[in-house]
């Protein structure tokens, strides 16, 4: 197997585990959803989005047996909503009340105004004669204030069936964090024991058939809301989200998705419609008033964080051989023009120190090799390639270069600084510089740096190459940097979380690792961190922030 067939494997995720024989554990999981199911608010609370005024404020509440998620049955529901500068709630900084019907699966999604900036806040709902848990949040600071630091855990790709939410608790664990980003994979789509973990799978998704409906998608988000370290994660910390392909189907894109077969799973823009609704109705994001999940938040004049959305308007994924001739096509997108517009006007506006892009997909290039532009037109000419190399995997921006290098123009003909991309999706971890021109580095302009952590639970490359971990993914890895030489860290094996850490000199990443997702009470550790300091270029750092 070659060294592309060895990546491009990690992305054949129908056929990883197909027949494979799966493993049922019972876990601390099933007394906590036995005793969760005795409440009317069984999926817990969360919040999202936080500004310096407001913050996005999450339930679901269930009437009754018969008006479990994605039933589209029970009648309407009064539920109270509190927030609160004490725990007690004896100073309310805002309340209302909201009713919670089966149009919206009976969810609870409130944007709280008029609060304070920079303060934390408790909130609760109450409903049925039932009080929820108290969940805790936090806004962001004032725009013109200078706070000394933000800290973010930053995780991606977590698959039910793959493994146990164990980096989700050890996030909650932690007492540093300002928020979460989650850049995408939230849920998975597959049907039952279709796509599990390097052992099969640990515990089952419901429903049992892949979720194409409205029901479906709501069933789905509903299952991985009862999770308990996801729960505990949530009620801890505001979440700042968008969304990937599974939260619809397998390398989703504006018009389809390959997890998509319209002769038995009907029209797709119905699916995808359905798969929105759900994701708006259970997470607890911020959207305009055309449901546009891009948006940005702010955290005084330290940092900026623009959320993309790399899913809703991007060109068809170009195929191998013959489809390479069209990567580098000026007519292909992965952001949309009205999107590409956004991040640009942003980027060379942001009144902050640090730009941070939360990018669902690597944009990094990982091509074998990068071509020398000399010899580029030639390739193209004789053999179709793209000029800046074969991609390992073309659903990454890899497969999109002619927005790249808009975008990436964009960063350094306006000399803007300080630009660090914070990425999911392909279940393993990376720190790079972010080149205009792979094939000129280290000699030429770099845009940023890119931070990728790994996969909450989903099989990473280590897993589907197989192997005790640390061994044959350990001298890819030093093939790939030496290949891509604006590659300094990649880690194919391990699961876990990232935590970023922005101050006024410096970001830094630090990635930790947890031992064994099948076990839900594994330990984590530390592994690696890299760093950048303001217009400087990524470095390894010894030790994590504390």
């Amino acid at each position: 197997m070659v060294l592309g067939e060895m990546i491009s494997t990690r992305f054949d995720r129908r056929a990883a585990l197909k027949g494979g024989t799966a493993a049922v554990a019972v876990s601390l999981l099933g007394a906590a959803v036995a005793r969760a199911e005795s409440t009317a608010f069984r999926h817990g609370v969360a919040s999202g989005d936080p500004l310096p005024n407001a913050v996005i404020l999450w339930t679901r509440v269930t009437p009754s047996e018969d008006a479990l998620p994605g039933s589209g049955a029970g009648a309407p529901v009064s539920v109270r909503w509190e927030i609160a500068s004490d725990e007690a709630f004896g100073s309310l900084a805002a309340s209302g009340t909201h009713t919670a019907t089966a149009d919206s699966d009976h969810t609870v999604k409130i944007d709280a105004t008029g609060l304070a900036a920079d303060r934390t806040y408790f909130y609760r709902f109450t409903a049925l004669g039932q009080t929820s848990p108290v969940g805790r949040t936090h806004t962001a600071p004032a725009d013109s204030a200078t706070p000394d630091r933000l800290r973010l855990g930053v995780v991606s790709c977590a698959n039910w069936e793959a493994g146990y939410f164990s980096a989700y608790r050890h996030l909650a664990d932690r007492g540093d964090l300002d928020a979460i980003v989650h850049l995408g994979d939230y849920l998975y789509e597959y049907q039952r024991g279709e796509y599990g973990g390097r052992t099969g799978s640990v515990r089952w998704h419901e429903p049992a058939h892949e979720i194409v409906s409205l029901a479906d998608y709501r069933i789905r988000h509903a299952q991985y809301k009862t999770d308990p370290d996801l729960m505990t994660l949530h009620a801890r910390l505001p979440f700042i989200c968008t969304w990937d392909d599974h939260e619809t189907a397998d390398n989703t894109w504006s018009g389809g998705a390959e997890n998509h077969q319209p002769a038995t799973e009907g029209d797709f823009g119905i699916r995808k419609a359905a798969a929105l609704q759900a994701y708006l109705e259970w997470m607890p994001v911020r959207t305009g008033a055309d449901r546009r999940l891009y948006r940005r938040l702010r955290f005084g004049t330290l940092a900026e964080l623009s959320m993309l959305d790399l899913r809703s308007y991007r060109s068809e994924e170009a195929e191998a051989g013959a489809g390479w001739r069209e990567i580098d096509s000026p007519d292909r997108t992965i952001t949309g023009k009205d999107q590409m517009d956004w991040v640009q006007a942003g980027l060379v506006s942001a009144p902050v120190t640090w730009k941070l892009i939360g990018n669902p997909v690597m944009i990094a290039p990982l091509v074998f090799p990068p071509l020398d532009p000399a010899a580029s037109a030639a390739f193209t000419t004789a053999l179709g390639l793209p000029r800046s190399g074969i991609p390992a995997n073309p659903d990454q921006w890899d497969g999109y270069t002619a927005d790249r290098t808009r975008l990436l123009r964009t960063i350094t003909d306006n000399k803007v600084s300080d630009v660090v991309f914070l990425t999911g999706d392909i279940h393993s971890s990376w720190g790079a510089d972010v080149p205009l021109d792979a094939a000129a580095y280290p000699n030429g302009p770099t845009a940023g740096v890119e931070f990728v952590v790994p996969s909450i639970t989903s099989m990473s490359i280590g897993d589907t190459i197989g192997g005790a971990p640390r061994t044959a993914a350990v001298p890819i890895e030093g093939t790939v940097k030496g290949i891509n030489r604006h590659l300094h860290y990649t880690e194919l094996d391990s699961h876990g979380y990232g935590v970023l850490h922005v101050d006024a000199d410096q970001a830094q990443m630090d990635w930790y690792y947890v031992a064994d997702v099948a076990d839900p009470n594994t330990a984590v550790r530390h592994g690696a961190s890299y760093g950048v300091r303001r217009g400087g270029r990524i470095e390894p750092r010894a030790t994590p922030m504390v």
